[in-house]
C-alpha cells in the first residue's frame, strides 16, 4: 500500500479565526476525541480549515455532504488543495431511479426502474481502489456511502495482476477476465470491457479511462502499452499492472452454490408460513418469483433485483449489517476505524443519514408481507444510525448552525466567526407583513430596498415560502420592471446553474426562491436579501434556515437583511441574537487589528462551461473511436446516428441526442455538407 503524505498546497495562509481553529482541532484529534464541531460561520473557509486538519491528522479521510451538488462542489475544493494525493467522488451511480415498492390501498406493484451513469460507476470504482492500494486518499460522499456494498475483502483477493514474461494463454486470460466480470466486446471499449484482436488483447480498467494493450507471443506476455482511450496514443510501456474487479459484489463459484441452497431454504420456510396463515395469493407469487431468480442465477449468474438476495450471497446472518464504502477504509487490529471523517453541513446531513434505514426499511417490509419478496430483502439496506456511529472513526461536524446531536455529542466546539476577508454578518432588521398607514407592507417595502441596491450595481435576493408565490412574485416585479428570475426545485439542475450564472453577471438584478436559497450558494453580489412571511415557524423558517439566509448576504460589505414579520417569534429572536453576538466579535476584532472589509470578489465560473466541455470531449472522443468505420462506409455511420439520436429523443434523453446530433454535423462537414442537422429533423 503507498504511504504517499497528505501534502496541501494554496497560495493562501489560515487567517482569521482558522489557525486557533486548526490548532484546536488537531489538539482533539492527538488527544483521542472522539467528536468534535467546527461552528463556521459563512464564508469563512471551513473547508480550508479542514483541509490544514487532514494534512496534520495523515489520516484516510472521508467527508459526507448531504447532495450530490455539494458534494462535486467539494471534491472539486479538495483536489484543488491536494493536487498530489488522491481525492475521489462517490455518489449513487443512479441517474434516475425507482425503487420497487408495492401500494396495498390500491393493489398497484412498481417496478425498479433505474439509469446508471456509467461515468460516477467508474469514479465509485476509482474510490474503492485507491482505499485498498493508498493511504493519503480523501472520499468525498453523499448519503450512499451508508448503502450495501460489496466485501473489500472478496473485492481485493480477486484483482487480476498482468506481467510481462507471465505464462498465460489467450483463452485462459480471457476466462480470468470474465470471472472478475469484465465484458466481451467487438465494438468501442469502455470501462469493465475488453475485446481481442488475434494475439492482442485490449482492456479498459473499470476505475480510469485508458487502455492497457497486452500482446502474447504464444502462451507468454511480450509487451504491455497503456493507452490513451480517445486519442490512441501510446502513453507508455509498462512492465505490470492490476485489474480490480468491474462489479463491487464478487462472490466465489462455491460461495454461488451456498447461496442458493440458502435462498432455497428460506423460500421453504415462507411458504409454509404463508400457507398456514392462508395467504395463498402470497405464497404463489413469491414462488413463482424467486424460483423464476435462482433459475437465472444458475444460468447467466445474475437476476433482476439480485441485490434483494445479497445476505446470503455474503454469508451474513439475518439482520446483519451490510458491507458499505466504510469497509474499504482502514480499520486497526481491534477493528476499530483508522481514518476520520468529515460531516459537512452537519444540521441537514446528520439527520439524513439518521433518517435513511427507516423508509427503505418500510417500503421492504410491505414488500415481504405481500409476497414480492423474501424476508432477507430486508438485509439489503442502509446502515442504522447506531451502526453508522460505531462504523466511523474521529468525527468532525461542520456547520454554521449545528443541530442538538452534535452540541450534546462533541466533546469539543470550535467557532470560526472571524474570515479572513474581514466581512461581517449583515444587519439584520426587522418590518411588517401587513401595510399600515404609509407602509405598504412587505412587497412594496422589498422592491424600495431592492431598487436601491440595483442602482449600486448590487443584486437582491427574496425569499418565500412556495413555489407558487416565488413564480407570482417574480411575474409581479417584472411589471414593476425590476429584471426578475424566480428559482426552485421544479427547474432542471443544469437550468438552474444558468440562472444562478445570469444572476452573477448581472443579466437580471433580482432572484426570488424557496428553499434552494439556504446551504451552498456563494453569491457575493449580493447585498440585500428579504425574508418574507418570516414569522410562519416551520422547516422554512427555523432558527437555522433564518441563520443560513442571513449568511447568503455575508459576502458582501453592504450586506442587509429584512426579516419580514408581524410578530417575533423565538426562532427570529434567537437567530437575530446570534447574527449580533458574531457581528461584535467580528466588529471587534477588525477594530483591534485595523481591518477594513472588502467584499469578496469572486471569478464567475459557468458550470456550464465545464458541462459544455464535457459534451465537447464526449463528441471528439467518439469521433476518433469511429474514424474507421467512418472511412469504411459514412453514409451508413450517418444513418445509423440519426436513427440512435432519433430514439434518444422519443426518450426524451436530450443530453444524448445533443451528442449525437454534434457528432452528425461533424461527419457531414467532412463529406463536404455544411448543412447544420437539427434535433427533431
Amino acid at each position: 500500500m503507498s504511504k504517499n503524505k497528505f501534502k496541501l498546497k494554496s497560495e493562501f495562509a489560515p487567517a482569521g479565526d482558522q489557525p486557533k481553529a486548526i490548532k484546536e482541532l488537531v489538539k482533539g484529534i492527538e488527544d483521542g476525541l472522539k467528536h468534535q464541531t467546527l461552528l463556521g460561520v459563512t464564508g469563512s473557509g471551513k473547508t480550508f480549515t479542514v483541509a490544514n486538519v487532514i494534512e496534520a491528522a495523515q489520516k484516510p479521510t472521508l467527508v459526507i455532504a448531504h447532495n450530490k451538488t455539494l458534494a462535486a462542489q467539494l471534491a472539486q475544493e479538495y483536489r484543488e488543495f491536494f493536487p498530489d494525493n488522491e481525492v475521489h467522488y462517490f455518489v449513487s451511480y443512479y441517474d434516475y431511479y425507482q425503487p420497487e415498492a408495492y401500494m396495498p390501498i390500491t393493489d398497484t406493484y412498481i417496478e425498479k426502474e433505474a439509469q446508471i451513469n456509467e461515468e460516477i460507476e467508474r469514479l465509485r470504482h476509482a474510490s474503492t481502489q485507491a482505499l485498498l492500494t493508498r493511504k493519503d486518499v480523501i472520499i468525498v460522499a453523499s448519503v450512499s456511502c451508508i448503502y450495501g456494498l460489496g466485501n473489500p475483502i472478496e473485492y481485493e483477493k480477486v484483482n487480476l495482476k498482468v506481467a510481462v514474461g507471465e505464462k498465460i494463454t489467450r483463452a485462459d486470460f480471457v476466462r480470468k477476465l470474465v470471472n472478475i466480470h469484465f465484458e466481451r466486446t467487438n465494438a468501442d471499449l469502455t470501462p469493465g470491457q475488453f475485446r481481442v484482436i488475434g494475439n492482442t488483447l485490449e482492456i479498459m480498467p473499470v476505475s480510469e479511462k485508458v487502455v492497457f494493450r497486452v500482446e502474447l507471443d504464444g502462451a507468454r506476455i511480450a509487451q504491455i502499452q497503456k493507452i490513451d482511450a480517445m486519442t490512441r496514443t501510446i502513453l507508455k510501456e509498462v512492465e505490470v499492472f492490476y485489474l480490480f474487479p468491474a462489479k463491487h459484489f464478487i462472490t466465489a463459484p462455491e460461495e454461488i452454490e451456498r447461496a442458493m441452497k440458502d435462498i432455497k431454504t428460506e423460500l421453504d420456510q415462507r411458504l409454509k408460513l404463508l400457507n398456514k396463515e392462508g395467504k395463498l395469493l402470497e405464497a404463489e407469487r413469491l414462488k413463482r418469483r424467486t424460483t423464476y431468480d435462482l433459475a437465472m442465477i444458475r444460468e447467466i449468474g445474475y437476476c433482476q433485483g439480485i441485490e434483494n438476495y445479497s445476505r446470503h450471497f455474503a454469508g451474513k446472518a439475518e439482520g446483519e449489517p451490510p458491507d458499505t464504502l466504510l469497509s474499504y477504509f482502514p480499520h486497526n487490529a481491534d477493528g476499530s476505524a483508522d481514518f476520520l471523517t468529515i460531516i459537512d453541513e452537519s444540521h441537514v446531513t446528520v439527520p439524513q443519514i439518521g433518517g435513511m434505514y427507516e423508509g427503505d426499511r418500510s417500503r421492504k417490509q410491505t414488500l415481504v408481507d405481500h409476497g414480492f419478496r423474501l424476508p432477507s430483502a430486508k438485509d439489503n439496506r442502509p446502515l442504522r444510525f447506531n451502526e453508522f456511529e460505531k462504523r466511523v472513526g474521529q468525527v468532525i461536524f461542520t456547520s454554521a448552525t449545528p443541530a442538538k446531536y452534535e452540541k450534546e455529542k462533541s466533546q469539543k466546539v470550535v467557532e470560526q466567526v472571524i474570515r479572513p476577508t474581514g466581512l461581517i454578518d449583515p444587519e439584520v432588521k426587522i418590518m411588517p407583513i401587513v401595510s399600515k398607514g404609509k407602509y405598504k407592507g412587505q412587497i412594496y417595502d422589498f422592491i424600495e430596498v431592492a431598487e436601491k441596491v440595483v442602482k449600486k450595481g448590487q443584486r437582491a435576493i427574496a425569499t418565500t415560502l412556495t413555489k407558487k408565490m416565488a413564480e407570482d412574485l417574480s411575474e409581479f416585479l417584472k411589471e414593476k420592471g425590476t429584471k426578475t428570475r424566480y428559482l426552485h426545485s421544479d427547474i432542471p439542475t443544469i437550468e438552474r446553474i444558468e440562472i444562478l450564472t445570469s444572476f452573477r453577471k448581472g443579466e437580471f438584478d433580482v432572484l426570488v426562491g424557496v428553499n434552494l436559497l439556504r446551504e451552498g450558494l456563494d453569491l457575493p453580489e449580493v447585498s440585500f436579501i428579504g425574508i418574507l412571511d418570516a414569522d410562519k415557524e416551520g422547516f422554512l423558517r427555523s432558527e437555522t434556515s433564518l441563520i443560513q439566509i442571513i449568511g447568503r448576504a455575508a459576502r458582501n460589505v453592504d450586506g442587509k437583511v429584512t426579516l419580514y414579520a408581524d410578530k417575533v417569534t423565538g426562532s427570529i429572536e434567537r437567530a437575530i441574537g446570534e447574527t449580533n453576538r458574531r457581528r461584535s466579535i467580528q466588529l471587534a476584532y477588525n477594530k483591534k487589528h485595523g481591518i477594513t472589509p472588502k467584499t469578496i470578489i469572486k471569478r464567475i465560473k459557468d458550470i456550464t462551461e465545464e458541462l459544455n466541455r464535457g459534451h465537447k470531449q464526449t463528441v471528439l472522443t467518439e469521433l476518433a473511436l469511429e474514424e474507421e468505420k467512418f472511412k469504411k462506409n459514412p453514409k451508413k455511420l450517418i444513418r445509423q446516428k440519426e436513427l440512435q439520436m432519433n430514439a434518444a429523443v422519443k426518450i426524451l434523453d436530450f443530453e444524448t441526442a445533443a451528442i449525437l446530433r454534434d457528432e452528425i454535423n461533424a461527419y457531414k462537414l467532412k463529406l463536404g455538407d455544411k448543412s447544420d442537422f437539427k434535433i427533431g429533423s
